[in-house]
């Protein structure tokens, strides 16, 4: 059900995933919410949004990150 939220177009925002119907992309939402902003706070900037997509955009990374492929960045102790 969460998955229908989603669309990806090459027509809206040069194909990056969005909450279907608008132009906000599963990255802004990702963004907003790893900079501290809570869910409430990204909610009331976007009153198009709802809980459900915001979950639904997590979902959607979740996924694309389970099917990514492992690069090693290093050890941050090796500086």
């Amino acid at each position: 059900m969460s998955k229908q939220l989603m669309q990806s177009d090459p027509g809206v925002m040069m194909g990056k995933p969005v909450v279907r119907g608008t132009r906000i992309t599963v990255e802004a939402i990702l963004r907003k919410l790893s900079s501290g902003e809570p869910i409430e706070q990204v909610l009331d900037s976007h009153p198009r949004l709802t809980r459900e997509a915001v979950l639904a955009a997590l979902e959607y990374a979740a996924d694309a990150m389970a099917h990514e492929t492992v690069h090693s960045v290093g050890d941050p102790e090796e500086g």
